[in-house]
């Protein structure tokens, strides 16, 4: 990777962390996801006049993934709802990274050399292990964790699928417009469904939040999806899931949990895994 596609990656996952941490913030997890997919969906809606159309062959994986993203944001809510941010986020994010490696390498033929192989299974080792060891001295959630780690593989899924799909569509822009516009519509349609009269009373108290947080989320895929077309998914989505460290300082500064120092190892594993990804020659 390029010194200008790590750093738009990096810049990923610090947009990334944030705009989750706001869905967190936001106590009724439909109220949150509804502003963030319903602001997408004004961005793209807004961007596609003015962005080429994704050539034929981008649809299948673009309509694809709209459907896994419907999953991942069912999963990613249920997981806010049962667990802690800074422990229900690492283990969806970094679980996600391995199971990447193994489907680019299947569908997409990139195979990963030894250091850039060790490098992931580092990271991903270092930045699961940290939400797991937060767990001592407490009985551990299964269905919290459960539902994290179901939440990482729909995150493997679709981003393997973007990866072809955004390299199919002869523009990433082009694509990520559309694809939010797709994806956006089924929660808030969804969400008006169910509270008919009082959808508006409901979001009105957060939409300046949750449109930050769409903001964010559009601008964090974007940043990712170009970057998948100037690099090897793999790594790529080792070096995303570095929003697992900010993610947990958000945690530990703006919702009280705890940091500590087997986070900090988690940190310290990470810049290793990325050295080793990164590493040339």
């Amino acid at each position: 990777m390029t010194p200008l596609v790590t750093a738009a990656v990096l810049l990923a996952a610090v947009t990334h962390a944030s705009w989750n941490a706001i869905a967190h913030r936001i106590t009724d997890k439909l109220v949150g996801f509804t502003l963030i997919s319903g602001g997408g969906l004004l961005i793209g809606l807004a961007a596609v006049p003015f962005l080429p159309f994704p050539a034929a062959g981008a649809w299948p994986y673009l309509l694809f993934s709209a459907a896994v993203h419907m999953a991942y944001y069912a999963l990613l809510m249920k997981s806010f709802r049962l667990g802690d941010f800074g422990q229900a986020y690492p283990i969806a994010r970094g679980s996600a990274p391995l199971v990447v490696t193994l489907l680019a390498a299947v569908f997409a033929h990139e195979v990963p050399d030894r250091w850039a192989a060790a490098g992931i299974a580092l990271s991903c080792a270092g930045l699961t292990g940290v939400a797991l060891w937060g767990l001592r001295g407490s009985r551990p959630d299964w269905a919290a964790i459960g539902a994290a780690l179901a939440t990482g593989l729909t995150i493997a899924v679709y981003t393997v699928v973007d990866g072809l799909g955004v390299r199919a569509s002869g523009s990433s822009l082009g694509y990520i417009a559309w694809l939010m516009a797709v994806q956006g519509t089924v929660i808030p349609a969804y969400a008006l469904w169910r509270w008919r009269r009082e959808t508006y009373a409901r979001l009105r108290p957060h939409a300046g939040l949750g449109l930050l947080g769409a903001a964010l989320s559009v601008t964090a895929y974007a940043l990712v999806l170009w970057a998948q077309t100037r690099a090897a998914l793999a790594p790529i989505a080792a070096l995303r899931e570095s929003s697992i460290i900010v993610g947990a300082a958000i945690g530990a500064v703006f919702f009280k949990e705890r940091f500590g120092a087997p986070r900090i190892a988690a940190a310290g594993l990470l810049v290793v895994g990325i050295g080793l990804m990164l590493r040339t020659g």
